[in-house]
């Protein structure tokens, strides 16, 4: 399919049927993507409470890396989505070469940086004395995968915002499919322990990166070459605007996880080790609603594109209504099985259960209002919004959860770690109504007036 019949298939197609079959791929990358980084916690949780820890205090770095490859896949791939529904094709490819050379680049920066500070570095994520030497075993390796990472995130994202979903799941899904293969493996059998679970997360980055590489060279898709890499202030202006929701949204996230390993610090490591669970399964429970959205998101970029405002309306109510139905039995089942679903991941430590069973069980409560806050978020972001887009990206782990997670712990203890994000949920989700609505009345009057001047 070219470019060109890509655009006139996006913009006539029945959007409810269009978003499904958008979603289904992303949908699947995302729960393996998800699972994935479940499997070290999963593995290494067999070794001992230190090592579960250790990873999750990574796991907050971890979040950075992505942060900046969602803030060029994202910025780079809602051009791309807007550029392709106004048939602009030349200034996609453009688009394409500067968000994946610029994120390699940062990724070889992170890589560096990381690991000469390596020991500060695991200190600021949260390590405490017990958990240090595990942290930097666990983190010395997992930097050299950052460029791959980063990368790889701003190849999945563009050849999804062009509606190649499916090369997009592939070269994700393969990487993350190896590395759950590889854990047992290295961690058990060749005896590297927390080690070889960071080797066989690096292994599954670089095989996925290659495959996505592969998959820009193939049919119509946009080819990333080093000779349409020509920065200029426009299109990193354009990247900033389009990614920094995304980066306000992941990179909060990183600092939220290191505030809660630090405050959970001061009731001892099987309150961090807890906590990271619960991080892990919440974060697998909402990558379905992430590849939901996702599937979305091209629809309503090169529909808004395009000017045809029903249309991105109309998705954004049917997704919204689905999801809320879907999270409605997600958080039932959280909520029912929460003791199982913590003991999967450390069953010897009757603490670390008890912590993570009751804190998981406060946030399947608010699982449901996900709908509205995720969804909001990734429609405004798709369509160019970026200042409201940014204000929801940073509410939920950053403007509340931040505040929150310093002042509920000095008032409840460890309670006040556990509720944290629940009350979080609650306030974003009130202040992501209005700004959401506002902008669909917006459309809604810019629709009115492109049926006036047709008539």
């Amino acid at each position: 399919m070219t470019q060109e019949e890509k655009v006139v298939y996006m913009t006539t197609e029945p959007v409810n049927k269009l978003v499904c079959k958008m979603a289904v791929p992303t949908i699947i990358s995302m729960l393996i993507t998800s699972f994935y980084n479940m499997a070290d916690t999963y593995f290494v949780g067999k070794l001992n409470t230190q090592s579960t820890a250790a990873v999750g205090v990574v796991f907050s770095l971890m979040a950075l890396i992505q942060a900046l490859g969602f803030f060029f896949g994202h910025g780079s791939g809602n051009y791309i989505s807007r550029k392709l529904g106004a048939k602009e094709f030349e200034d996609a490819s453009k688009m394409a070469s500067i968000g994946f050379f610029s994120a390699f680049i940062c990724g070889i920066f992170v890589l560096t940086f990381g690991l000469i500070f390596l020991e500060p570095l695991s200190v600021l994520l949260g390590s405490t004395d017990t958990i240090l030497p595990f942290t930097k075993k666990y983190l010395s390796v997992i930097l050299l995968g950052a460029p791959f990472m980063v990368s790889s995130l701003v190849l999945n994202n563009q050849l999804r915002f062009q509606g190649s979903a499916s090369s997009a799941m592939v070269g994700i899904v393969s990487g993350a499919v190896l590395n759950i293969i590889l854990d047992p493996i290295f961690i058990f059998h060749f005896n590297m322990g927390i080690t070889g679970a960071a080797l066989a997360t690096v292994i599954g980055q670089l095989v996925g990166f290659v495959l996505l590489f592969i998959g820009t060279r193939r049919g119509d898709n946009i080819h990333i070459k080093w000779k349409n890499f020509k920065p200029s202030l426009f299109y990193y202006k354009e990247v900033v605007r389009g990614g920094i929701p995304s980066l306000c949204r992941q990179g909060l996230a990183s600092v939220s996880t290191m505030c809660l390993n630090h405050m959970a610090g001061d009731f001892g490591d099987a309150a961090i080790a807890g906590m990271s669970i619960v991080s892990r399964i919440t974060m697998f429970a909402n990558s379905a609603l992430i590849g939901f959205g996702q599937g979305f998101q091209p629809v309503c970029g090169m529909n808004y594109g395009a000017k045809l405002y029903k249309r991105v309306k109309d998705a954004f109510w049917f997704c919204v209504k689905y999801a809320f139905i879907f999270l409605i039995a997600v958080a039932a089942a959280a909520y029912i099985f929460a003791p199982e679903m913590v003991i999967l991941f450390r069953k010897d430590d009757r603490k670390v259960v008890e912590i993570g069973m009751l804190a998981l069980r406060f946030q399947a409560v608010v699982f449901p209002l996900n709908a509205w806050i995720v969804l909001c978020n990734m429609m405004l972001q798709s369509i160019g919004k970026a200042v409201k887009a940014s204000i929801i990206a940073a509410a939920r782990q950053g403007l509340f959860f931040l505040p929150l997670i310093l002042i509920l712990p000095r008032i409840f203890g460890l309670p006040g770690i556990q509720i944290c994000q629940m009350v979080s949920d609650i306030l974003t989700f009130m202040l992501a109504v209005p700004l959401g609505i506002s902008v669909l009345k917006e459309m809604k009057e810019e629709n009115k007036k492109n049926e006036e001047l047709e008539y």
